[in-house]
């Protein structure tokens, strides 16, 4: 079938190029184009983020070194730096964006999955710092001499995808952009400490979604009720109500508060949630999943191109993002599709020196040994599509 193709056609092949045109005429991105087209662009961005491209200079010498083959490899006949970075500089960025959540939803119903056997999904949400050159990248102001910025990541964590991804300064405060969340009825929502905006946590109580979060010490609450027969772990299970000025103005009904003992770090945790009908070791459960997200961050800087950029502008920083998301959705396509018995880490060691071979795939897969490394599969983060 994939005879004298190139493994990164074979690849490209995953994606639906009819949807991607559909949203470049949406936004007249290729409107007067005649040879660099946004589709070439998005390869191009995708090439450099599985062949782990530095630079954008180093990306067009890559591609100049296969000037031959760019044409079947999808990019067009040439590609020149001037051409990519006018392309990354002047192009809609919400473009990538719309297409990287197409492939999110894509991926999200390949790796459906009730792993914690609730009815609803379970989502973690924080963000990630990305620290820039103030002077460099003038538009993300940070500090008085630092900037940055920060990509808020919903992220699901039974089917290990990003749901909902936003890109702020870093100066923006966490819980800010908790109200850009479309919140679904019946999924449960992990927060960590920087989250405890209760006007927004009683909108998702009202919406008829679950939160689970973990408490500030200086939380201030009246216990109404407390259970007795507790499980191992468990110090309390509470309910109470908020007794802080503001608090208890902004979240007049009943909470659930859970005290839980983790023997691993030898500490204490406080849980506040509005889900009474999950017990209390599930509650420590969902919340000690919230680290899956963290995971993901570690995931895709170190494997992926989001720390180093190759544009200065808002704009291409935010199109060599939604390129990286975009490549990791492939790779879940991919893994999922072919039913691939590799780690993340190995399938993008595999790719990023085959990407310009004729090689069938599967035989590609197949024929490469890897020994067993711990300290190397570990760099994997989260057990990603692990079949």
């Amino acid at each position: 079938m994939h005879k004298d193709k190139f493994v990164f056609s074979q690849l490209v092949s995953f994606l639906d190029r009819n949807k991607f045109n559909y949203i470049v005429r949406v936004y007249q991105g290729d409107k007067y184009v005649k040879h660099f087209t946004c589709w070439n662009q998005l390869l191009a961005l995708m090439f450099g983020q599985l062949s782990n491209r530095d630079s954008l200079r180093d990306l067009v010498i890559a591609l100049d070194a296969h000037r031959s083959k760019c044409y079947h490899l999808g990019m067009g006949r040439n590609v020149s730096k001037s051409s990519l970075a006018r392309a990354n500089q002047d192009r809609d960025y919400h473009i990538f964006e719309e297409y990287a959540y197409y492939l999110v939803s894509r991926a999200r119903e390949k790796r459906s999955a009730n792993i914690f056997g609730l009815d609803g999904n379970i989502y973690a949400f924080d963000s990630t710092t990305i620290d820039l050159c103030l002077s460099v990248f003038w538009w993300a102001k940070f500090r008085r001499r630092k900037g940055g910025i920060k990509v808020h990541t919903l992220y699901d964590v039974e089917t290990q995808i990003p749901a909902f991804f936003h890109i702020t300064e870093a100066s923006v405060h966490d819980s800010k952009i908790m109200k850009e969340i479309l919140y679904e009825p019946g999924s449960y929502y992990i927060f960590d400490r920087a989250y405890n905006n209760f006007k927004m946590l009683y909108k998702i109580h009202q919406i008829g979604a679950y939160f689970v979060i973990r408490a500030k010490n200086n939380l201030q609450y009246r216990t109404i009720k407390w259970k007795r027969r507790l499980p191992r772990n468990v110090i309390s299970d509470l309910t109470i109500s908020l007794t802080g000025f503001y608090p208890k103005q902004y979240y007049p009904e009943v909470l659930r508060l859970v005290r839980y003992w983790d023997e691993k770090q030898d500490r204490e945790f406080v849980f506040l949630t509005n889900a009474t009908q999950i017990s209390s070791l599930q509650v420590a459960k969902l919340y000690k999943n919230r680290w899956q997200v963290e995971l993901f961050f570690k995931w895709l800087k170190q494997h992926l191109k989001i720390k180093k950029f190759w544009g200065t502008t808002e704009n291409a920083v935010r199109i060599q993002i939604y390129a990286a998301i975009c490549t990791y959705c492939l790779v879940a396509i991919v893994q999922h599709d072919m039913k691939l018995g590799r780690s993340t880490y190995e399938v993008l060691q595999i790719l990023s020196i085959s990407l310009t071979d004729k090689t069938n795939l599967r035989e590609l897969f197949s024929k490469t040994k890897f020994q067993y490394d711990k300290e190397r599969t570990d760099l994997n983060g989260p057990n990603l599509f692990n079949f």
